[in-house]
């Protein structure tokens, strides 16, 4: 089940944006956090089976009707299971009305699932 993230999940989601490429820096990865806080176009959702498996971070940008996603991250052990494609139509199925689209980080996965 997709669940919108909320502070006390602070340190899981940091693990699982850890796994991409683009947040293995620290400081990248705790500036990213803070805009998924802070910014009110940045949303970040997490992936729930009987813990937090997975992550998914869009950029809703209102002006066009669409939803980037930003990021897209599965715990290492639960890879190669459909979570990512599941979470990619769990969002769409919230969101109907927008265009989901991916970003140059996560073209490749939503390519590879078929989901976009």
């Amino acid at each position: 089940m997709l669940i919108r993230y909320k502070k006390t999940f602070e340190k899981i989601a940091m693990g699982l944006l850890s796994f991409m490429p683009s947040e293995k820096d620290l400081k990248k990865l705790q500036v990213t956090m803070k805009e998924y806080e802070t910014e009110e176009n940045w949303q970040l959702f997490l992936w729930k089976e009987e813990d937090i498996i997975g992550l998914l971070g869009v950029i809703d940008e209102h002006d066009t009707n669409t939803l980037v996603i930003q990021h897209i991250s599965v715990n290492p052990s639960h890879r190669f299971q459909g979570i990512g494609k599941k979470m990619v139509k769990a969002l769409r199925e919230m969101h109907t009305d927008k265009e989901i689209i991916s970003n140059e980080n996560t073209a490749a996965f939503i390519e590879k699932c078929d989901v976009c």
